[in-house]
């Protein structure tokens, strides 16, 4: 294990003085293709510790692809009893097949409450967190369940118009959140500030004069 060890932190290091002495181009593509190499090797390692989904869950074999001139064969009517008929409906969702392979990940994030775990970007998933429920709820219809404000009006027995309107409530709450964070952020030279925070913090100024 030490000479392992050992192994690793010298091919390290002489990546680093090659870094260093290259001048050229190819030599930066050289020293790109051994950094990319330890990283692929990192990550196959790092795999085997991880949940991940299986590329068989992603299979959904409809009938339509399996019909030839009008008929069923016979891999389409097992696909076609299998999705309800013998097997409940739900367990051809792809949540619930991968509950059945032990991830559990997309079962316990899909709702209102707990979708701000799901954001990678801190400055935002804080300002979704502190949302009520009834923006939640309305955020999470639209963002991630793709229902139209049509959809959502119906099925609460309101207007679009006023799903709408909590729409834009919800938007302008995480917005006036956001905001003052990432001015901060800005004025501090944090290293990690993207563009898309600076194109956005420049359209949000930009809104706000005009309202003004």
């Amino acid at each position: 294990m030490a000479t392992k060890k050992l192994k690793r932190d010298l091919r390290r290091e002489a990546l680093l003085r090659m870094e260093e002495a290259a001048r050229s181009v190819e030599d930066f593509y050289v020293v790109m293709d051994e950094w990319n190499l330890l990283d692929e090797n990192r990550e196959r390692k790092e795999r085997k510790y991880e949940v991940q989904r299986p590329e068989d869950v992603l299979i959904i074999n409809y009938t339509d692809d399996n019909e030839t001139d009008g008929l069923l064969t016979d891999n389409a009517l097992n696909n076609k009893y299998s999705d309800g008929m013998i097997f409940p409906t739900p367990y051809s969702h792809l949540t619930w097949r991968e509950a059945r392979h032990g991830d559990f990940l997309s079962m316990i994030f899909d709702s209102a409450e707990e979708m701000w775990q799901i954001i990678e970007d801190w400055d935002i998933a804080l300002p979704v967190k502190s949302l009520t429920y009834k923006q939640a709820n309305i955020l999470f219809l639209i963002a991630v369940r793709q229902c139209t404000p049509q959809h959502i009006a119906c099925y609460y027995d309101k207007t679009d118009r006023a799903v709408r309107k909590l729409l834009a409530a919800t938007l302008e709450s995480i917005r006036s959140k956001i905001a003052p964070r990432i001015r901060a952020q800005i004025e501090s030279g944090y290293p990690q500030m993207t563009l898309e925070k600076r194109i956005f913090i420049e359209w949000y100024d930009k809104s706000k004069g005009e309202q003004k």
